[in-house]
């Protein structure tokens, strides 16, 4: 077999990411490089995510080109899909439109349900569990999917139009915090989660896993915290549910992004959206009555990758960095 590789991009609420791997002779994979550029699609309009502005598509294509020349030097083949912002904006066709004309790239607009199933593999493949039944959330910009999961078998696999990007804007437009804001927030959480009726907060599960966006930065905040060093990896890294209530705690008691970029750990660019991320994951931590949450490195972007792979007939083995 002749060593292929291919590239994904997760075109995302809160921001782009790239993953370029190539395929050995042996089907080992081995990841040749990574992106991440933070874009906030349909941020500037309404309280919704209903309209992806003229500045967002313009900064959204110029991402894209650098991405595709990246792919075009590692000679890469190219999947790119887009999630809850773009699935909802009104002018998505234009958007959509506008990269194929200038770049090249056609987009995939993936339904929640799908997303979920990209999610889930890519945890499959970073976490290696077998007939273990694993709870797995991915808290987005958009929404936030919750899988539970059992070996190649999704039970359930829901998206729910929560995430950072969005509640922060329909509770914390100017990113400042007050009790009223924080309450009225933590209530919509909880409406919109058990509103979903295939979500089965009852279900056994053997491990709670966390992937992606705002639970790997809390997790890279507590492990900072535990060691004062900021790791590369932070996959397979336990937390505890005491450890997210002390970070959350102290996240919402400071009233401004200002005062949250000088907490020990806090990534700056992620400072005004997360405390309504970390609202998400701790009512999440409520309703599924768990104590500790293992990261997975691997989500969505790297699921996509291991789709293409079966397209292809290639059955890959262990991932490498």
């Amino acid at each position: 077999m002749l060593i292929k590789n291919f590239a994904a991009v997760d075109i995302g609420t809160n921001s782009f990411h790239l993953i370029i791997v190539k395929v050995g002779e042996d089907g080992s994979l081995t990841i040749l490089d990574r992106e991440k550029e933070v874009i906030r699609l349909g941020s500037q309009k309404g309280n919704e995510l209903s309209h992806i502005s003229e500045e967002e598509i313009e900064k959204g294509i110029n991402i894209l080109k650098s991405f595709k020349k990246l792919a075009d030097f590692y000679n890469a083949n190219i999947h790119a899909v887009a999630t809850s912002a773009v699935r909802e904006a009104e002018n998505k066709k234009d958007f959509l439109d506008k990269v194929y004309k200038e770049i090249g790239i056609e987009i995939e607009v993936i339904d929640g349900r799908k997303e979920a199933e990209y999610i889930y593999k890519g945890v499959r493949k970073a976490l290696h569990y077998r007939d273990k039944k694993l709870l797995c959330l991915d808290i987005g910009g958009g929404s936030s999917e919750f899988i539970l999961g059992y070996n190649d078998e999704i039970i359930y696999g829901e998206s729910i139009k929560i995430g950072a990007v969005r509640l922060s804007k329909k509770f914390f437009p100017d990113f400042i915090l007050n009790d009223e804001r924080v309450e009225k927030c933590k209530q919509y959480i909880e409406q919109q989660i058990n509103s979903n009726e295939q979500i089965n907060f009852n279900e056994p599960f053997d491990y709670a896993i966390g992937a992606s966006g705002t639970i790997y930065a809390v997790a890279g905040m507590i492990k900072f915290r535990r060691s004062g060093m900021k790791d590369k990896s932070l996959n397979e890294f336990v937390f505890t549910n005491a450890e997210l209530n002390e970070v959350t705690n102290e996240i919402l008691s400071k009233i401004t992004p200002e005062q949250r970029v000088n907490i020990e750990g806090m990534e700056y660019k992620r400072a005004d959206i997360i405390p309504a991320g970390l609202l998400i994951l701790q009512k999440s931590f409520e309703l599924f009555k768990i104590n500790e949450m293992i990261i997975s490195e691997y989500a969505l972007r790297e699921g996509v990758v291991l789709s293409m792979l079966e397209k292809s007939r290639i059955k890959p083995n262990s991932i490498s960095v």
